[in-house]
């Protein structure tokens, strides 16, 4: 289909946004961003009723997206950008000195698209929930979605909001869980075991979804589609998204240790040879 070509287009433009936000400024997190560039591209070129322009903090009769593992800002900036809600050469600015680009998402300087500061992990599902729970109470048919990462729920305050969100029958969220099984300190196995984790979201009265090819633009598209079906039924939704960190760059994919990691000049110049250029052009 054309519109999948189109948004095949744009993930592969993000790839390479993403290894050019991160190396021209030494500093932030490619591992995670290059794996949920299929989960963002979907969603805000696909899934979600959003307008950029002009751009409203309540979300009121829209769609809303809460980023709780802000550390994988690139993606989320290259989207945005890329979707119309602030200029692409903004880019330029990422992790730079009074940047509205800071290298966890902030809200004080206004960037468009941004609703919560999102660096301490575990905070950003129970602010969705909050969203969640006001467009309820506003007769508002929009959903909200969020995005953790797995090595996340290792944060007790996860597990105290997905308890509130089933309890309330928070019904209008949809929850996904970046499932790439790798953290800043190594596996999720290594550091803390996940254990079951299908079972756990279930034993705590969520629907749960297995998405097992979330680097499958059609398929984590489709995935999303399917769990707003579910909506509207007394439970919260939740994706659990198989994804490979550093996807689409061969020595930075499955691996820990580019959570966190700029590349060097010629690393750079690796990755950007793998990812192709495309018609949308390099900010």
């Amino acid at each position: 289909m054309a519109e999948f070509d189109q948004l095949k287009e744009q993930a592969a433009q993000v790839r390479r946004d993403i290894v050019r936000l991160v190396y021209n400024c030494q500093s932030g997190h490619p591992g995670g961003s290059l794996g949920c560039v299929e989960y963002f591209v979907a969603l805000y070129g696909k899934v979600m009723k959003h307008k950029a322009k002009p751009f409203k903090m309540d979300g009121k009769g829209q769609d809303m997206f809460f980023l709780s593992n802000g550390h994988i800002s690139p993606v989320w900036y290259s989207v945005l950008a890329r979707n119309g809600y602030f200029d692409v050469q903004e880019l330029n600015t990422f992790r730079k000195l009074n940047s509205r680009l800071q290298g966890h998402p902030a809200t004080h300087e206004g960037l468009p698209g941004i609703r919560i500061a999102s660096g301490s992990l575990g905070q950003g599902m129970s602010a969705a929930i909050g969203a969640a729970l006001a467009k309820r109470l506003d007769g508002d048919k929009r959903w909200v979605f969020c995005l953790c990462g797995d090595g996340e729920l290792q944060e007790g305050q996860c597990w105290e909001a997905m308890m509130f969100a089933a309890h309330h029958k928070v019904d209008n969220l949809i929850v996904t869980v970046d499932w790439n099984g790798q953290q800043i300190d190594g596996s999720n196995d290594d550091v803390i075991s996940l254990g079951n984790l299908p079972a756990k979201w279930k034993a705590f009265g969520w629907d749960v979804l297995i998405q097992e090819e979330g680097n499958n633009l059609e398929a984590v598209a489709a995935m999303l589609q399917r769990a707003k079906r579910r909506t509207g039924k007394g439970k919260p939704v939740v994706i659990l998204m198989k994804t490979e960190m550093g996807h689409g760059v061969d020595f930075m994919a499955g691996t820990h240790k580019w959570h966190g990691k700029a590349p060097n000049q010629e690393q750079y110049d690796s990755a950007m040879n793998q990812l192709p250029a495309t018609s949308l052009g390099d900010f």
